[in-house]
């Protein structure tokens, strides 16, 4: 007998037309909705290989990659304590300062959605850049949220912070990527500052190429307004980028 419900299947992760065993999930929805709750949890919990990232992204050739900590000590505190994720936990020494770009790589809530696309996307963004933007040497943060960009990009004298972060683990995708764009970072930006270009994790998501493309519009959006945020649309600056959805929040 044919399943009605295959068709659409192929055509989404999400889970639909589970069926039943009486009046419950059939076992091997069971067993499948397990799996996946326990890689939504792996993802959040992994630690982020620092070591590994900070030699991949010293390849993109933009500088040495400098590290730094939120004042969240653990990754338990992390995760119960959001508001320690969004500061620095030292005085942050950053330098040279004066590059028109920051390049934050964060490992947010998922270090496996950095690991896989961070260095791949900068790889397709960075030729993409006006040839007079400037970007400095790449920060690392480790047990960050998307505000640490903040604090960072203000230390760095950059008029544009870029965060690339691990977006919050689903029952679909453990392994999605956020990229952040904020004008003019300092600590106290308002969400509604940010531009977010969100799901970037090839084949299910958006592809790096495109991710790249969009956010490279974003930019040149950002330098012609003077700011990101609520005021940043597709349709604000030229050549708007088909098929990109972008968005102003930070759900981190």
């Amino acid at each position: 007998m044919s399943d009605f419900w295959e068709p659409l299947r192929r055509a989404t992760p999400a889970r639909i037309g589970l069926g039943r065993a009486g009046n419950a999930l059939p076992t091997a929805e069971v067993l499948s909705f397990g799996a996946a709750h326990a890689s939504a949890r792996d993802a959040v919990h992994l630690p982020l290989d620092v070591d590994t990232l900070v030699e991949a992204l010293a390849g993109l050739g933009l500088g040495t990659p400098m590290v730094v900590a939120s004042a969240a000590p653990d990754r338990a505190t992390y995760l119960t304590r959001p508001d320690l994720g969004r500061v620095p936990g030292n005085d942050l020494e950053l330098g040279p300062i004066g590059a028109e770009i920051a390049v934050v790589v964060a490992d947010g809530l998922s270090a496996e959605a950095v690991a896989k696309h961070a260095v791949p996307l900068l790889e397709h963004l960075v030729p993409l850049l006006d040839g007079a933007t400037t970007l400095a040497a790449p920060v690392v943060a480790t047990q960050a949220r998307v505000a640490l960009g903040d604090h960072i990009g203000r230390a760095l004298g950059a008029r544009l912070v870029l965060v690339l972060i691990g977006e919050r683990p689903g029952l679909s995708s453990s392994d999605s990527l956020g990229a952040y764009l904020t004008w003019d970072p300092r600590p106290g930006v308002l969400d509604s500052a940010r531009n977010c270009v969100s799901n970037i994790r090839p084949p299910h998501g958006l592809d790096h190429a495109t991710a790249a493309r969009t956010i490279a519009s974003l930019v040149a959006g950002a330098r012609a307004l003077g700011a990101t945020g609520v005021v940043l649309k597709d349709g604000s600056f030229t050549a708007p980028l088909p098929g990109a959805t972008t968005t102003a929040t930070d759900r981190f």
